[in-house]
């Protein structure tokens, strides 16, 4: 039985003590996770399942892996907590200038942090700093965190409109293109003509809560082309698109586009909490040295733990050269997961690398496949802003003969066999 006694126990344990709002409960879902290893996670009741979100896009590494482990392992012997802002640890140092020698272009100058909202709010602090501009333009069916700064350029209104008064209205939002670049373009331009208060554009490159949303070729040059014109700074989410999923690197070396500020997160440690913002050195500078209390900061900063798991994590993205398998598994997964449009259900099947959304014209339908998947062996995540999009990112280590059984699978869900 799925979700087995165990699960259900501490389901239930879980509802009394969790603040509501937070966990999903029903007498088919969630279960209770023991442990989890590559592309596999084995619940409290011994039953086994095949993985098809990276847990959120986190585990590109794959769950546990065995190197990101021995450096957490290795370092929690020597430090577990240093003072990142005073007396930082020599491994969040080999960090940053690790990430520089990744980051595209001239991406040189990191601000780390533990979650993704934390990067985004330093990169809008730093585009006021460097512009003396407050106003943002951002995209509908963004998702860029729930606290309160992120919330104000999240172009969902589900999670921002029960704190609408709490929000600042620096954001005007725009639709994120899905046709014609020129067209879209030439309307944000004149935005810009129009309104001189906006100091930066804040976009994902490849939409990823909304459904896994495409710009149309071109359209990302462009923004750049439009920022460098009036002087605004450009900030890429790559906090879902990070780390070889899209089957470069960051997703925006597909279109050859360096951002000004590139916020990072999720598989940027194999499963520590870390993310940063890495920005163009000029535009990082816009903040002053410090004189000893740092304006932006938090006690977790550099944590060596992460740091050292980062490090490995970047290491083995490199040593199983992940790039290349993500760019050509994951032209193989698209050509399968194309089959689907056969399917009556099915209105749409699109991504890149190894991050692929299927969008069903129910997003009921949707929510009973991924229980009646759970069920099955399989753990799937739906997305869009009308929960009708299933998202299909499976740890970029996943064994061939893994994934296409689990496709399989899918695919007689979806067909109701």
């Amino acid at each position: 039985m799925i979700p087995g006694p165990r699960s259900r126990a501490l389901i239930e344990t879980l509802r009394r003590y969790e603040a509501r709002g937070v966990t999903y409960v029903d007498e088919r879902f969630p279960i209770a996770w023991e442990r989890a290893s590559g592309a596999t996670v084995v619940d409290v009741d011994g039953n086994s399942y095949t993985d098809l979100t990276s847990a959120f896009g986190v585990a590109n590494v794959g769950h546990s892996n065995a190197a990101v482990r021995a450096a957490i392992e290795e370092q929690a012997g020597k430090m577990i907590h240093g003072m990142g802002d005073l007396h930082p640890p020599e491994v969040k140092v080999r960090l940053l200038e690790r990430l520089a020698a990744i980051a595209p272009g001239d991406l040189s100058k990191t601000y780390l942090a533990s979650a993704g909202a934390e990067s985004i709010e330093f990169a809008l602090k730093t585009a006021y700093l460097r512009t003396g501009k407050a106003g943002v333009v951002a995209y509908r069916g963004a998702y860029h965190g729930l606290t309160l700064g992120a919330l104000a350029v999240i172009g969902i209104d589900k999670f921002r409109s029960p704190f609408e008064p709490l929000v600042a209205r620096t954001a005007t939002f725009v639709d994120f293109p899905r046709g014609d670049a020129d067209a879209a373009l030439t309307e944000l331009r004149s935005l810009l003509e129009r309104d001189r208060s906006i100091g930066a554009v804040l976009i994902e490159p490849i939409q990823g809560r909304a459904g896994i949303m495409l710009p149309p070729p071109g359209y990302l040059r462009g923004i750049r082309a439009l920022c460098d014109t009036f002087d605004l700074a450009l900030i890429f989410d790559e906090i879902y698109t990070g780390f070889a999923r899209t089957g470069t690197m960051f997703a925006c070396e597909g279109e050859g586009v360096v951002p000004d500020i590139m916020c990072i997160g999720k598989a940027f440690a194999g499963g520590a909490p870390l993310s940063a913002a890495v920005g163009r050195p000029h535009v990082v500078d816009a903040w002053a040295p410090s004189s000893g209390e740092a304006l932006h900061t938090s006690t977790y900063l550099g944590n060596p733990l992460a740091c050292a798991a980062a490090l490995a994590t970047i290491a083995e993205i490199e040593r199983h050269s992940l790039i290349e398998r993500s760019r050509s598994l994951g032209g193989a997964l698209g050509e399968r997961l194309q089959r689907l449009r056969r399917q009556p259900g099915v209105r749409d099947v699109r991504g890149r690398g190894m991050l692929w959304g299927v969008e069903f014209g129910d997003a009921g339908f949707l929510v009973e496949l991924v229980q009646r998947a759970l069920r099955d062996g399989l753990i799937l995540l739906p997305s869009g802003v009308e929960g009708n999009v299933l998202t299909i990112a499976p740890p970029l280590v996943i064994e061939e003969n893994e994934l296409w059984a689990a496709i399989d699978r899918l695919e007689r869900l979806i067909g109701g066999s």
